[in-house]
């Protein structure tokens, strides 16, 4: 009786034993699997330590920051226009009904070349002048040979040979003068049309006509910028007057220039000077459109140039990622400005230097984690 007694006491402790090793399991188990995966460590000095292995599924590229001796100064509204003496208007020379178009506004052309075909009565009426003219030449030529001839025989005067003589050469003259009309105007006598050709070679920045329109010699259905350079003219604020000098660069989209020219009187008004400035010839550039000129002037130095994607913000500072050895470093930076898809950096990070152009916002993401 007593050894059972003893049995169920020692059995009862066991079970008692497994019920508190079970308890502590389950109430300790969930919580070690609900721990949560660290972070990227983020040291001291702001280094974010990425294991390669990491960086790539996180999408991470870099590029060198380059050197930057120049920064945007400021992006003004500009006027487009040819070079004084570099604008021709292509009139209509005969009255007439165009035809046929040949080029359109944008085109670039080469001097001599056919812009228009227009029908004209004019070309028809020149020609048949030219016809009457020939065969007047040809019979005043053979009356002042046989006179000539005649004169020589002493049967008649010299004075009807001399006078016979000038009538051909008038006839000559007059045939000369037609021909040289209807090659001018690029005539076709036996169609009646003749054809606008390109005075110089270009740029066509007007194209006012279209096939059926009339045209006479009043209108200039054309213009024709001269290929080679374009000047734009912009106003510049009063603050930036005396930073702006003739000889910096300009830009206007992918097409650099240079300031020739900055006005030295203050437009009232405005509070703006006049800048002049060359750019040469481009298919993006078109006479008498509005653009944005940029204006650079000189860098400070150690300012570097990174692509846009480079830069970021956290809290209220602009940042950079910077590739090292140990992991990617973030960098408070100072902007001087920022065109064609660079920002130029006063500080922060220098030339050569690996930024970080793709996977910016993950590493914001655990950078401001930590």
């Amino acid at each position: 009786m007593n050894r059972a007694i003893h049995r169920a006491i020692l059995g009862g402790a066991a079970a008692l034993a497994l019920v508190a090793a079970g308890g502590w399991w389950f109430t300790r188990a969930p919580a070690e699997q609900a721990a949560p995966a660290p972070a990227a460590p983020l040291a001291a000095n702001g280094l974010l330590a990425v294991d390669p292995a990491k960086a790539a599924a996180l999408g991470i590229a870099t590029a060198p920051a380059r050197p930057a001796g120049e920064v945007p100064l400021a992006e003004l509204p500009a006027i487009i226009a040819p070079p004084a003496n570099a604008r021709v208007a292509v009139a209509a020379t005969l009255p007439g009904t165009v035809l046929r178009t040949l080029v359109v506004e944008g085109d670039a052309v080469k001097r001599g070349q056919a812009l228009a075909v227009v029908s004209s009565r004019e070309v028809m009426t020149l020609s048949a002048d030219l016809a009457r003219a020939h065969a007047r030449a040809g019979v005043t030529q053979s009356s002042a040979a046989r006179l000539a001839q005649l004169s020589r025989e002493g049967i008649v005067a010299g004075a009807r040979a001399d006078e016979a003589r000038a009538l051909a050469a008038e006839a000559g003259a007059d045939v000369s003068e037609k021909a040289r009309i209807l090659a001018l105007v690029g005539a076709r006598g036996g169609s009646g049309t003749y054809t606008l050709t390109a005075p110089i070679a270009g740029r066509v920045t007007k194209a006012d006509i279209q096939a059926g329109m009339p045209v006479d010699g009043t209108t200039a259905p054309f213009v024709i910028d001269a290929a080679g350079r374009y000047e734009a003219t912009a106003q510049v604020p009063e603050r930036l007057i005396g930073q702006v000098r003739v000889g910096q660069t300009v830009r206007l989209g992918s097409v650099a220039g240079t300031v020739t020219a900055v006005g030295g009187t203050i437009d009232p008004a405005t509070r703006s000077a006049t800048l002049k400035a060359q750019l040469p010839a481009d298919p993006g550039i078109v006479a008498g459109r509005v653009g944005a000129l940029t204006v650079w002037g000189p860098a400070a130095g150690g300012a570097v140039a990174v692509p846009e994607d480079a830069l970021t913000t956290i809290g209220a500072d602009d940042v950079v990622f910077v590739a090292t050895p140990r992991g990617y470093q973030r960098r408070t930076v100072h902007r001087l400005g920022a065109a064609d898809g660079q920002v130029i950096l006063k500080d922060g990070v220098r030339a050569g230097e690996a930024v970080v152009v793709a996977g910016t916002s993950a590493l914001k993401a655990l950078a401001e984690a930590n």
